[in-house]
């Protein structure tokens, strides 16, 4: 009967082969040739996951060349088919204009303890092995996976999703879309209605301009806050280990922080900087009981943890994204990408910083992610 299978199965006659089959299951399971041919019968049925578990258990537990020769070619059959799925896919994805435009893939933060369920769906999806893939999916906070034509990332997004993984692609034209106004100071107008004052660095509607612009909203239209350091890199002289030559380092001495508040019905993003923040005017900070000397005389940095605090209370209820010197582990080694990005941020510094566009795509992600429906579908 084995031979009947194997000459329905060459001929494609599924019908026949899966009616001789289902008596050999019941009476020689565990025989290896039953098991290929099983594998063989989902394999021309379409239903490959099945097929690709059989010849991956065959290839662990047999020792029949002829079965083990059989069952490599039958793995092999269903990497050159999905190869090919996948190329056809890509190619539809990418078939538009706008589909080629540059974008990014990112990767969101998984419990550790579903790396080992997830890590076989990325490796099959990204075409990676698993030990690999299990490297690659974050433990925390965001990872960039992947940049390239949108269309392409949309398409590894989607796969991801229905694989239960969480992620997201987006476009950098709609990154570059986003206004950026750079706030001088906050000015209340009513309990819940304030006035930035301040500039916009960028601008779909205008030309870049420093003159001063006022800009109102309600606390109510803030969607989400963005907070981040960045750090101030400055030239030093230093010793060598003998502390005998002189040798020149670039070190950290400072960052500076920042803070976004997404206002997405304007498409928005109003950028607070504790070197550019005007405490002496517009909102008045609390002073708290515990102050040592005035807030007047206080260090700027204090100035800005008062700032911080008092946004915080008035948008207790909406997100915050904090974690970006995670993702910025992640990014900041990209200069191909990050040296097409503006990064609106006004920084006095000797030579630009990669960390400046990579707080900008930190924001303007979270921004995206946020407000143009790019939540995974899970």
């Amino acid at each position: 009967m084995l031979e009947q299978v194997a000459e329905a199965l060459k001929s494609k006659d599924y019908t026949k082969a899966d009616s001789l089959l289902q008596n050999l299951v019941n009476q020689q399971q565990q025989n290896p040739l039953v098991q290929l041919y099983l594998g063989q019968l989902h394999e021309g049925t379409g239903k490959l996951d099945l097929a690709e578990n059989i010849y991956r258990q065959l290839l662990q537990t047999v020792s029949n060349q002829n079965v083990l020769v059989q069952a490599r070619q039958g793995l092999q059959r269903l990497e050159d088919f999905a190869r090919e799925q996948r190329r056809q896919a890509i190619a539809q994805a990418i078939s538009n204009v706008s589909d080629r435009e540059l974008g990014v893939l990112i990767l969101e933060s998984i419990d550790p303890d579903m790396k080992g369920i997830a890590a076989p769906d990325l490796a099959r999806i990204m075409q990676i092995d698993r030990y690999t893939a299990r490297l690659q999916l974050p433990s925390r906070g965001w990872r960039l996976y992947r940049s390239g034509a949108v269309g392409e990332m949309r398409f590894y997004a989607q796969q991801l999703q229905q694989a239960k993984i969480k992620s997201f692609s987006a476009a950098m034209a709609d990154l570059e879309a986003i206004e950026v106004f750079q706030v001088n100071y906050l000015q209340p107008m009513s309990t819940q209605c304030l006035q930035a004052v301040g500039s916009y660095l960028a601008s779909s509607k205008a030309q870049k301009t420093e003159d001063l612009t006022r800009l109102n909203f309600d606390w109510s239209q803030v969607s989400q806050r963005v907070e981040g350091l960045l750090p101030i890199f400055e030239e030093v002289v230093d010793r060598d280990v003998r502390n005998k030559k002189l040798l020149r380092k670039t070190k950290i001495l400072d960052y500076v922080g920042f803070c976004d508040l997404h206002l997405p019905h304007k498409r928005t993003i109003l950028r607070l900087c504790d070197r550019h923040y005007q405490f002496q005017l517009g909102i008045a900070l609390p002073e708290e009981s515990g102050d040592s000397q005035p807030l007047g005389q206080a260090t700027n940095r204090k100035k800005w943890n008062k700032l911080v605090n008092l946004l915080h209370q008035q948008l207790s209820e909406i997100p915050v994204c904090s974690d970006f010197s995670t993702f910025a582990e992640t990014v900041i080694d990209r200069v191909d990408l990050l040296e097409h990005i503006e990064s609106h941020i006004n920084l006095f510094r000797r030579q630009e910083s990669v960390w400046d566009p990579a707080f900008h795509l930190y924001s303007g992600l979270a921004f995206l992610r946020q407000n143009l429906n790019l939540s995974p579908q899970i």
